[in-house]
C-alpha cells in the first residue's frame, strides 16, 4: 500500500511496517498532544478573561453582533428587525465540580483552537511522505488554506451563529411561568460544538476537493443535490434566527457560498484529469 511507503531524504521510497509506522503516527499525535497542551497554558493563564469576555460574551446584549446589526437595520431603515431580544439568562452549576470541569474543557478546546495550525501540520508530515510528486504539486499552500477556513469558521461560529441560537433559546419559552436557568456545562457545551462545528464545516470545499480527487464526489452529483442542501442550510439558518429574511441570508449565505466554491473546485478536479487523460492517449 501506498501509505506505507514513506520517501526519504534522497528521494526513493522505502517499506515500512506496520509497527515502525505506528511508531511514526505516535511520535507526530505526541508532538500535536504538546501543541495543545502549549495553548491550553495560554487560555489558562487569560482564562477569566477568555471566559468572561469571549465565551459569555453572546450572554450579553450589549455583544458586538447584536450592537452592529442593530445599527446597520437603523441605517438601512429596518427599524428594529435586526435587533436582538434582551436577553435574560441566568446560569448555575449544580454539580460540586461543576465549574471545575468547565474550566478545564474551555483551556483544553480552546488550546486545541490554537494550535490547530500545528496539529494540522503534523498530520500533514504524517500523510506527506506517501504523496506522489505530481500529488504533492496540487496540495500547495494545503496548511495555510485549511487554516485560514479553519478559523474563518471558528469566527463565523462565534459572531454570527452563537449569538443568534444563543438569543433564541434563550427567549423560547413554552409558558412565561417557566424560566431558563441554564447550566454552565451545557451553555459551553453548546458554545464549543457552535464553534468547532463552524470551523470544520468551512473546511467543505478542501474536503470536497480531495473527494473529488478520488472519485468519490463529483461536480455533477453536486449540482444534483444542490437544492436539497441549500433547503436544509436555509431551514436550519432560519430556526436559529429572528424571523426575518435578512437574518436568515446572514447567517445562510457563506455556506451556500461554501458550497458553489466546492462545486468549482470539483470542476477544476474534473479538467485535469480530462486534460491528463488526453495526454495519455
Amino acid at each position: 500500500m501506498a501509505l506505507f511507503k514513506r520517501r526519504i531524504k534522497t528521494g526513493t521510497t522505502e517499506e515500512m511496517s506496520f509497527v515502525e509506522h505506528l511508531d511514526v503516527l505516535r511520535g507526530h499525535l505526541f508532538k500535536s498532544a504538546i501543541g495543545v497542551a502549549a495553548g491550553a497554558i495560554v487560555m489558562a493563564v487569560y482564562n477569566k478573561f477568555i471566559v468572561q469576555r469571549i465565551l459569555m460574551g453572546p450572554t450579553h446584549s450589549d455583544f458586538w453582533t447584536y450592537r452592529t446589526l442593530c445599527e446597520l437595520g437603523h441605517k438601512w431603515g429596518f427599524g428594529n428587525k435586526l435587533c436582538m431580544a434582551e436577553i435574560q439568562l441566568k446560569m448555575q452549576s449544580n454539580v460540586v465540580s461543576g465549574q471545575f470541569d468547565t474550566y478545564f474543557n474551555v483551556i483544553l478546546i480552546g488550546g486545541f483552537i490554537v494550535a490547530f495550525p500545528y496539529i494540522f501540520w503534523q498530520f500533514w508530515r504524517f500523510t506527506k511522505p506517501a504523496l506522489k510528486e505530481n500529488e504533492l504539486r496540487n496540495t500547495r499552500g494545503v496548511i495555510f488554506w485549511v487554516s485560514m477556513l479553519f478559523f474563518l469558521g471558528v469566527l463565523f461560529g462565534y459572531f454570527i451563529i452563537a449569538p443568534y441560537t444563543i438569543s433564541f433559546f434563550a427567549n423560547f419559552k413554552l409558558d412565561s411561568n417557566i424560566e431558563n436557568i441554564w447550566t454552565i456545562g451545557s451553555y459551553f457545551t453548546a458554545m464549543a460544538q457552535i464553534i468547532l462545528g463552524a470551523g470544520l464545516a468551512f473546511q467543505l470545499p478542501l474536503a470536497m476537493y480531495f473527494l473529488a480527487k478520488i472519485g468519490v464526489v463529483s461536480a455533477t452529483y453536486l449540482r444534483r443535490v444542490r437544492k436539497y442542501a441549500i433547503l436544509i442550510i436555509v431551514i436550519v439558518a432560519s430556526i436559529i434566527t429572528p424571523p426575518d429574511i435578512l437574518s436568515t441570508v446572514v447567517a445562510s449565505a457563506p455556506l451556500i457560498l461554501l458550497y458553489e466554491i466546492s462545486i468549482v473546485l470539483c470542476v477544476r478536479v474534473e479538467n485535469r484529469e480530462k486534460l491528463r487523460e488526453k495526454e495519455w492517449q
